[in-house]
């Protein structure tokens, strides 16, 4: 064990907490972005037609990388702005916390572009099928990266978790009425609504609660 490993996990936890403010203030305009983002994928997705299981993965694939692209951004300028490093420690603790659930994310919708290629699963079974898994896997991803961030994060992953479960419960239960809104209209709802809806929450409260 290196002799100064202990010392620097420590310093990088204390700066984490530190800086739970500074990073709730930051992730207010990472939600918008993302929300719009999704908004807008489900947008294009009905009107567009993108009912093809092929043509809905790749769509929120897309959307997934836009949104990823334009946080990076936003954290890049944040980091600018206060003449701090892009790639800090604590950078580095949230993202090793989202990778296990967004690689297993992505690993699925691979796999799931591999069966529809091979002919398998051409109704809309897919679709619900991934809007499921991939709200549990951002929900998990949220919910680890949450430790190290406020904790609204963490309820924010549980609220993902939970609408993954309410699909699964929905289609068991509500069978063809569920099954005729758009698995577009439901990743809007649940990855462009929800963060939006978290982003209005930070803003609006951040001068009443600065830490969450």
């Amino acid at each position: 064990m290196q002799p100064n490993w202990a010392e620097e996990n420590l310093q990088t936890i204390r700066t984490l907490m530190e800086r739970s403010a500074v990073y709730r203030r930051a992730l207010a305009p990472i939600m918008l972005v993302t929300g719009s983002a999704g908004i807008l994928g489900s947008l294009v997705g009905v009107l567009a037609k993108c009912d093809s299981n092929a043509a809905f993965i790749l769509l929120w694939l897309g959307v997934a990388v836009v949104s990823l692209i334009g946080s990076l951004l936003l954290v890049r300028r944040q980091a600018l702005n206060d003449s701090e490093p892009f790639w800090s420690p604590p950078t580095r603790r949230v993202a090793q916390a989202l990778l296990p659930a967004f690689s297993v994310g992505l690993t699925v919708a691979m796999l799931a572009l591999i069966v529809t290629a091979h002919g398998g699963m051409h109704d809309g079974g897919m679709q619900f099928m991934l809007v499921m898994l991939w709200s549990w896997f951002y929900g998990c991803a949220a919910h680890a990266a949450g430790f190290f961030m406020p904790r609204g994060v963490r309820w924010l992953g549980w609220i993902y978790v939970l609408s993954g479960t309410g699909m699964l419960v929905g289609i068991s239960y509500g069978g063809s009425a569920v099954a005729q809104i758009s698995p577009h209209i439901y990743m809007g709802a649940i990855f462009g609504g929800q963060h939006l809806a978290y982003g209005i929450y930070l803003y609006l409260t951040e001068k009443k609660s600065p830490i969450a």
